[in-house]
């Protein structure tokens, strides 16, 4: 696989109002794993659309693991300016990761207009990649199941692989024993 698309929830959809909530380390290390795993297999290319939330949080971790992997980040938002109402923090993440992001360029010219942008996003993204990583809770799918719904109907065969809440449970658990004060 040499491209993957990776989303997931937004921030409010997984009750993280902050920018820089706790969870959010959790979040990333689980995701980095899993990187890992597709980059060692010749991962070259994460393509996301730039929402707020999972899909930042994976770019930030692309960066971070730009300098010891060979893996590169594409942004692709469903229209320009999708963060202008975004809370400033998260705006500024979003900023600094197109600036940084190997390859950026809007779905359509101009402003939201309909939904209709977000699905032929979703779409775009699965023609465009080999396989797909999203966080996904079966019981509470959030906005990510028109996604994974989508990637479900693609007409060849599509990978889907998830980072379920077990994966964060265990991820938080390796974290918790990587720290020196949970051993006195």
């Amino acid at each position: 696989m040499k491209v993957l698309a990776v989303t997931g929830y937004k921030p409010m959809e997984i009750n993280i109002f902050k920018h820089d909530d706790k969870r959010i380390n959790v979040l990333k290390a689980a995701i980095e794993k899993r990187l890992i795993g597709f980059i060692e297999e010749g991962l070259e290319w994460v393509i996301i659309s730039g929402k707020m939330g999972v899909e930042l949080w994976v770019g930030e971790v692309v960066l971070e693991m730009r300098g010891q992997d060979d893996v590169k980040l594409a942004i692709i938002p469903p229209f320009e300016n999708q963060e202008e109402r975004w809370p400033e923090p998260i705006q500024q993440i979003y900023q600094r990761l197109t600036m940084a992001a190997d390859f950026f360029r809007p779905l359509y010219k101009g402003a939201y207009a309909g939904p209709y942008q977000y699905q032929v996003n979703n779409k775009w993204l699965i023609d465009k990649s080999d396989g797909c990583l999203l966080l996904l809770d079966d019981e509470y799918p959030g906005s990510n199941r028109y996604f994974y719904d989508e990637a479900k109907q693609a007409v060849t065969h599509y990978p889907i692989y998830l980072i379920t809440p077990s994966d964060l449970e265990d991820m938080a658990e390796q974290l918790r024993m990587t720290d020196p004060d949970y051993w006195e």
